[in-house]
């Protein structure tokens, strides 16, 4: 008995998350422009620069990552301005669900996304860049380092899809607070391609565990206020 009150929310989050994927294979608007954008940007840096394979080693993560969340604001920007413009906001406000339940939702919506632009940019990148073999272990950091992206995104989306310049708000506001995330991902990925085990990559690994603690708790007890205003 005491599960069933999670067993709702849970199943009226993944209604919302069902409605986010079944509208994005409708228009495809959104993972067309995040994955377009994300192989835009690796392949000017490949062609663009001589690389020796030691630049490579050390500059690779940098150059991933940057691509990442840049394309991750894209489809950040387009995930809570798709609500807005089809007025569907104000019913999810409506719904008999929690305020987090939205917020969990559209996280996981914008996770999926920005995870299926990385199961095909990461191939690429790694053809592209001419790296050695692709390391199981970077899986450990991908998830973490995508998630700890999106969760404060996911917020200051939500925050600026009532401003006129919500495209220039959102990375000024998001970029900074992604830093942390941004430079622990690059270590650890670069730790990893350097041949390093999951223990050497170990620090920037908790690092990145803890800021996905954090934001994911301080976007779920603000998210209400920020959907109010």
């Amino acid at each position: 008995r005491g599960s069933l009150p999670v067993r709702r929310y849970l199943s009226k989050v993944g209604i919302i998350v069902w409605k986010d994927i079944l509208a994005e294979l409708r228009t495809r608007e959104m993972l067309s422009s995040m994955l377009v954008f994300a192989l835009l940007v690796t392949v000017v840096f490949s062609f663009a620069f001589e690389f020796t394979p030691l630049d490579v080693a050390s500059l690779a993560p940098g150059l991933l990552w940057i691509a990442f969340a840049f394309a991750g604001v894209l489809g950040l920007n387009r995930s809570m301005a798709v609500e807005k413009e089809s007025n569907s906001l104000q019913g999810l406000m409506l719904a008999p669900l929690d305020r987090s339940g939205i917020y969990v939702a559209k996280m996981l919506g914008n996770l999926v996304f920005l995870a299926a632009v990385e199961a095909i940019v990461v191939p690429v990148f790694w053809v592209l860049f001419n790296l050695r073999g692709f390391s199981p272990l970077l899986l450990a950091v991908l998830p973490l380092g995508t998630l700890g992206f999106v969760a404060p995104g996911t917020l200051f989306a939500a925050m600026t899809v009532h401003t006129r310049a919500r495209e220039v708000m959102l990375p000024l506001l998001l970029l900074p607070v992604s830093v942390p995330v941004l430079v622990a991902s690059i270590k650890a990925t670069n730790a990893l391609l350097g041949g390093e085990s999951l223990a050497g990559a170990g620090g920037w690994l908790q690092l990145l565990l803890a800021c996905d603690v954090v934001f994911v708790v301080l976007s779920l007890l603000t998210f209400e206020y920020v959907l109010e205003e």
